[in-house]
């Protein structure tokens, strides 16, 4: 009888979840894409992977030196901010390596540029899960782009 809450949350999510619609994890990597000089929007990028599914998970890696107005674009624009004192790409990595083990997500979208996340979106895979990289140039890794399943530029 334990287990009869567990089972009828796992028959709700079934059932919430439309026939065909996937669900996305979201890891961007703040410093290397929120940048002035390449102008990407995350409202751009919610409307991007909306096309491929329903975002169940929005985080943005920044480091410590990221500003309270930055922390707080990013929470308006639906976001979670994750604040990391030391190496933003491993928090990242470890999230979405994560999120690979959870059977409520379809798709892994990589939002960055550094091929350092090409192990994340093989191991991923290897989990059965869709990949999705966005990024743009200058410095768009050629390994990340061609690990993924879909990749998205966010200059077009």
């Amino acid at each position: 009888m334990a287990n009869v809450p567990n089972m009828l949350e796992g028959l709700k999510a079934l059932m919430a979840k439309k026939k065909g619609e996937k669900n996305i994890a979201c890891f961007v990597d703040g410093p290397n894409i929120i940048r002035k000089e390449l102008g990407i929007d995350l409202e751009k990028v919610r409307k991007t992977l909306a096309k491929h599914g329903k975002m169940k998970v929005a985080k943005v890696f920044l480091d410590q030196y990221a500003s309270d107005k930055l922390i707080e674009a990013v929470t308006n624009q639906g976001f979670d901010p994750v604040v990391v004192p030391s190496d933003v790409d491993v928090a990242l990595a470890v999230e979405a390596v994560e999120a690979s083990f959870n059977d409520n997500i379809d798709v892994i979208a990589i939002v960055s540029r550094d091929s350092d996340f090409k192990p994340v979106v093989m191991k991923a895979k290897a989990h059965g899960k869709e990949t999705i990289v966005a990024g743009c140039e200058p410095d768009f890794s050629s390994a990340l782009r061609n690990a993924a399943d879909i990749v998205i530029n966010l200059k077009e």
